[in-house]
């Protein structure tokens, strides 16, 4: 006689997932369930959830890498456990990673027996340390340093974080002279465009700095370097220059904002300086545009950062900041902690964080050299010029976005009379394609655009896609524009006596939105499950 069990609870180890009490039973939502559950039917509960994400290369809102080799991949894998504050126990993670502050002090995550090497180096001025992806920023940066010298500079979990860590900079240093002048030091601001990230706001309020925008207008969208200056005064700490605007792409003219800043400088006495936001264009203006001025060949340019998660093309999580030299960095900001193994300086808003991302960027610097990086940013470039002889084709946009800057396409109606951008851009959604619609800031505000971000892995197939998509998309809007038009000319109805009797707009603006009510209930009702 066969003889069978019934399975419990304890065997769903081995049960099928979609066979199991868990694909039923609600998720938890507020509170860590009582009990465990197998870890294939919590990869798989998880992993249906994320299947209604967007899929991240047609999320053409975002800068960020969303493609890495997959080379870089297994890297990044085989580093996801190594702590990045852990400079002791990974020495040659550190290299690649390490924030170079040390040339405060460089008696740090070495074993013991190599103190006595690093105390000779740091009396005798011998630069013992290589913060590889530091220093290759700093020299494509112009920093004024030597072939054998250390840079000054951090990694950071993004450029919002940099940001951070160079504004506190720029007011440690202000107010540090201030006290000396004997004067007042309570009322610190920082200058920028009404174009900024929204990053700077938030230093601004969380560091109790005044931030003094420089409003926008329509056709000019980022700061002019002429009001900008105007707007400085004793307690500026510096001004915020963008190299490619989140709005439109553009760099901001840097150079014209060092001269007319330095002559400011001489006739007050004051010694302003700037800081580059090159979040998006720094690591594609040294590629593109080798002769353009706007990094530490400026003399007022201090500090820049840049995202590697961004051109830079690392997966989200990784940003920099370099300083022209270590004057710029005040000592009192940096620490030293020893309780991981070694003495070491710490330079950071946040302590542990990962060093995957790092070390993808170190990749990408020695797989790809100057070479690579040129030929992805031209590759961009010329997506961008496609795509944007693509929608100028349509004959209903205007191209707002400039040729030298970022590669994007901002774009914006002729007409907003029959159907808004916001619609355009819900309406690609169904296609699969993330195009974000936005207002401008401050001023502008009734300027509405569309903008496209082109990233290396949008090719030339993807933009003539997205134009056909986009074609399909305006006629849909054309043809459910004419109905609209034509269920509001109802005609006026006559009454039995002869009275006309004309419809209110309120009544009328009624019968269409019950039209498309109707209409959508029915859709919804209807077609293949």
């Amino acid at each position: 006689m066969t003889l069978s069990a019934v399975a419990s609870d304890a065997d769903d180890s081995v049960a099928y997932t979609f066979a199991s009490r868990y694909v039923r039973e609600a998720l938890p939502r507020f509170r860590i369930p009582e009990q465990s559950i197998p870890k294939d039917a919590a990869y798989q509960i998880i992993n249906d959830e994320l299947m209604l994400d967007g899929n991240p290369r047609l999320n053409l809102a975002s800068f960020v890498t969303t493609w890495m080799e997959p080379e870089c991949d297994r890297l990044i894998m085989a580093a996801v456990n190594k702590n990045y504050v852990d400079m002791d126990e990974y020495p040659v993670t550190t290299e690649l990673q390490q924030p170079s502050v040390e040339c405060y002090k460089w008696k740090w995550r070495l074993s013991t027996w190599f103190i006595s090497f690093l105390d000779h180096c740091f009396y005798s001025g011998t630069p013992c340390n290589r913060n590889r992806c530091v220093n290759m920023i700093a020299h494509l940066f112009n920093a004024p340093i030597g072939e054998d010298e250390t840079a000054v500079g951090v990694g950071t979990v993004g450029s919002s974080e940099a940001i951070m860590l160079a504004g506190l900079a720029f007011k440690r240093k202000w107010q540090n002279k201030r006290k000396a002048e004997e004067k007042p030091y309570d009322k610190p601001n920082i200058v920028t465009g009404a174009n900024v990230q929204v990053c700077w706001e938030k230093f601004a309020r969380y560091f109790e700095v005044e931030l003094k925008e420089v409003k926008l207008k329509e056709g000019y969208y980022v700061m002019d370097p002429a009001k900008a200056v105007e707007m400085v005064d004793e307690n500026t700490i510096c001004v915020a220059a963008i190299l490619g605007s989140t709005l439109t792409g553009e760099f901001e003219d840097v150079k014209l904002l060092n001269d007319l800043l330095t002559e400011k400088n001489q006739e007050t006495g004051w010694d302003t300086p700037i800081h580059v936001d090159a979040a998006s264009g720094g690591f594609i203006a040294p590629f593109l545009h080798p002769e353009l001025e706007w990094d530490f060949r400026l003399p007022l340019v201090k500090s820049i950062n840049v995202s590697g998660h961004k051109y830079g093309l690392v997966y989200a999580g990784v940003g920099w900041v370099v300083w022209r030299n270590k004057e710029d960095l005040p000592e009192e900001l940096i620490f030293h902690i020893n309780y991981l193994g070694a003495d070491q300086p710490t330079f950071t808003l946040n302590f542990s964080k990962g060093s995957s991302q790092i070390i993808a960027q170190y990749y990408q610097f020695i797989r790809l050299g100057f070479e690579g990086f040129r030929n992805i940013m031209e590759n961009c470039t010329e997506n961008a010029k496609v795509l944007k002889a693509g929608i100028e084709g349509t004959e209903t946009f205007d191209i707002v976005s400039k040729d030298v800057g970022v590669p994007l396409v901002a774009f914006s109606l002729k007409d907003s009379g029959k159907y808004t951008v916001f619609d355009v851009s819900e309406s690609l959604r169904r296609f699969g394609w993330i195009v974000p619609a936005y207002t401008m800031p401050a001023d502008a505000e009734h300027v509405a655009v569309l903008r496209v971000v082109i990233r290396e892995d949008f090719s030339r197939s993807l933009a003539e896609r997205l134009v056909t998509d986009l074609k399909k998309v305006l006629t849909e809007l054309e043809n459910r524009w004419t109905k609209s038009t034509m269920i509001a000319h109802v005609k006026a109805e006559e009454t039995p006596d002869g009275v006309v009797l004309k419809k209110s707009v309120k009544h009328t603006h009624e019968e269409i939105a019950r039209y498309w009510k109707h209409l959508v209930d029915r859709k919804k009702t209807s077609g293949v499950c």
